[in-house]
């Protein structure tokens, strides 16, 4: 097997951060009746309402089958609403929804700032968003490159 770069390390801590990050997330999750993906939609929806859903998948790490079984399961908890706007179905929470997120809201911020905040100092938390958010505007061009 040949030696790792320097980036593919970077890239497998992250993967690997990521994926334990989101079990963590989920089990803290679980007792206000959510997952981690479904948090996120939830945010996304909250903040860029009214969505398609196809725009709402390009936000999220959802194939366009598991957003569809995902939003059926909001809608049917009775925290979204979908509306026919013609060919597309537009996408807001509910009174519900938006009281749901309120109430996970705060006790979500400091789950996953604890995990930053236990570990580095302020100065290292914010070369780190600096660093990480370099990356992935990189990562966001070539993506819209390949888009066309």
């Amino acid at each position: 097997m040949e030696k790792n770069t320097l980036g593919t390390l970077i890239w497998l801590r992250m993967v690997r951060f990521t994926h334990q990050s989101n079990l963590l997330t989920n089990e803290f999750l679980k007792e206000d009746g959510l997952t981690s993906a479904q948090f996120d939609v939830l945010m996304q929806i909250a903040t860029y309402a009214p969505i398609s859903q196809t725009a709402l998948a390009e936000k999220v790490t959802i194939t366009q089958g598991g957003m569809s079984r995902m939003l059926a399961r909001l809608e049917k908890e009775g925290y979204i609403i979908r509306e026919q706007d013609w060919k597309t179905k537009m996408i807001c929470l509910t009174n519900k929804g938006e009281q749901k997120l309120s109430s996970v809201m705060e006790k979500q911020i400091a789950f996953q700032s604890s995990f930053f905040e236990e570990s580095l100092t302020k100065e290292e938390q914010k070369k780190l968003l600096q660093l990480v958010s370099k990356v992935q505007k990189n990562s966001n061009a070539k993506l819209q490159k390949k888009r066309g």
